[in-house]
């Protein structure tokens, strides 16, 4: 078996991380690890074993991405259905998600990291394994607090699988064939967001088995098993042996930052604002600051901090960051509400509310397809801000049709809010991530990618624990449904519509044509 050596992001203090890779380029000798064997085909030969395993590999890495995807959306559409089963209550709503989002956004560049040293593969199927049994116990969760705490290890065994998707991609296909396979891997995420919603709402319907809700978590086993058995054949072992260290004070104190900060919003207004939440949320920031000092001292120390603070010179990128993570706190804030106004505010069906969505998720990725395609190479930022303004008025034509409508509104009479909103989220989705790259020099793009997304996650987060003040804080007692859930949810849309507002500003700071780094340097390493 030969080995190649190539460079791969991040550097090191002494210099460039080292990439072992046991899966030559498609030009020469192509090598699949296959449990305890190898497979070997000649050039030339297409379809030679080992080029099937390759495909078939992607099929596996694929299909545990789309699972993650799934998983965050199926479950917004069954809350109020849990919520009745295991008479939760409005934090233990916000945790079934935010703590999902929090553990995820905790652990995504750790995860990245664990990978370089110990091996995508082997991260890849205890990621795997580990969000598998998690779901087991989701579905078999006997009260709220054990739900909760199985949805905090399903996020942190997420967090170790998902990095490993777009590293396996990458040191599996030689450059020429990344632009279709990542085509693919985009695709996916976008059928993801499409069905998820749709899945949860018949699952929970159906009640399979008198299972009510619980077939949300449990379609999950197997495909996990499938993938776990799969995975140990078809996919190849990489590593970066040469990789940067663990900073494991800096996740702990990252952590701690985000915990101080949502659990006082969550926990808050059900224990009337106590002191010590004030207190928790106040020190959060300082808490921060000792993470950013730290973070320094790392840089000086071994060069292998958690995150890259040399990022946040790049203009855009910080600009960037901030987008992504308003974005997410507007994101986080509408999808739960919208869920419970829906349900628990008009009284429609889980299956009702999950139709409701399609026009919204067909408009998301119409939109994400046109302005990756057309707009942006065209009008660069402009396409985002456009994005933004219209997602604000896609809101605001909500607001104003649900005041006149009432409870009386039909989901007809939503599809035309809910296709503008679509519309101008698919404007700043799809090329955001290529534009906060677009600058940042190649050497640090897979610490700033795995930054982006853990950013994201950080803010849908906080905006699932900011619906205790912008939704819950607007109903006296929760348990009465109807009217005050309906107009909770015209004061929460009021607050994403301000939050889409500083988005627009923010986006000033991005660049005003971003060239995608695919064609500057021909290709974007990914390196966890």
């Amino acid at each position: 078996m030969s080995t190649e050596t190539t460079q791969s992001s991040p550097e090191g203090k002494n210099g460039p991380v080292q990439e072992e890779r046991t899966d030559p380029p498609a030009e020469t000798t192509s090598i699949s690890k296959a449990g305890d064997g190898a497979a070997i085909s000649e050039p030339g030969e297409p379809d030679a074993p080992a080029d099937r395993r390759r495909w078939i590999a992607l099929a596996i890495v694929m299909t545990a991405a789309f699972m993650d995807l799934v998983d965050v959306t199926i479950v917004n559409i069954a809350i109020p259905r849990m919520r009745s089963d295991l008479g939760a209550s409005t934090s233990a709503i916000q945790w079934i998600t935010a703590g999902y989002a929090l553990a995820f956004a905790a652990g995504l560049i750790t995860g990245g990291r664990l990978g370089d040293i110990y091996g995508r593969k082997r991260l890849f199927l205890i990621g795997i394994s580990g969000f598998t049994a998690a779901s087991l116990l989701c579905g078999l969760a006997p009260n709220p607090d054990v739900l909760v705490a199985a949805r905090i290890l399903q996020g942190g065994m997420a967090a170790m699988m998902v990095p490993q998707v777009l590293a396996i991609i990458h040191v599996t296909f030689p450059p020429h064939e990344r632009g279709k396979v990542f085509g693919l891997f985009g695709a996916i995420i976008g059928l993801g967001a499409v069905s998820g919603p749709m899945l949860g709402a018949l699952l929970t319907e159906w009640n399979i088995a008198g299972l009510e809700w619980r077939p949300i978590f449990l379609i999950n086993l197997p495909v996990g098993i499938a993938g776990v058995i799969l995975g140990r054949k078809f996919i190849s072992e990489s590593k970066a042996p040469k990789a940067l260290r663990l900073d494991l004070v800096g996740v702990v104190l990252a952590t701690l930052a985000l915990v101080m900060l949502i659990f006082p919003l969550t926990h808050g207004r059900e224990n009337d604002w106590p002191v010590w939440g004030f207190v928790c949320m106040i020190a959060s920031p300082a808490v921060f600051g000792v993470f950013i000092a730290y973070e320094k001292y790392k840089i000086q120390k071994d060069g292998s901090p958690l995150v890259e603070l040399s990022l946040f010179k790049v203009k855009s990128f910080a600009g960037g960051i901030a987008v992504q993570l308003t974005f997410g706190i507007a994101t986080g804030i509408f999808f739960l509400v919208w869920t419970l106004y829906m349900q628990m505010g008009l009284g429609w069906s889980a299956l009702k509310a999950g139709s409701t969505g399609i026009p919204f998720s067909i408009a998301v990725s119409a939109a994400a397809g046109m302005s990756v395609q057309k707009l942006v190479p065209r009008f660069g930022r402009k396409v985002l801000q456009a994005g933004a303004l219209v997602m604000a008025a896609g809101v605001l034509l909500y607001i104003w049709e649900s005041d006149r409508y009432g409870m009386t509104i039909t989901s007809w009479q939503m599809a035309a809010p809910l296709i503008v909103m679509g519309i101008g989220m698919g404007l700043i989705i799809a090329p955001l991530t290529d534009t906060v790259l677009s600058e940042v020099p190649r050497e640090h793009a897979g610490s700033a990618s795995g930054l982006i997304n853990t950013t994201g996650q950080m803010g849908n987060a906080l905006g699932l624990g900011l619906t205790s003040v912008v939704y819950f804080g607007f109903i006296e007692d929760d348990r009465v449904f109807g009217p005050p859930y309906v107009d909770a949810f015209h004061n929460a849309m009021w607050w994403v519509v301000a939050v889409l507002v500083v988005i627009f500003s923010v986006m000033f700071m991005l660049p005003r044509k971003a060239v995608p780094m695919a064609e500057r340097e021909g290709g974007t390493e990914f390196a966890g």
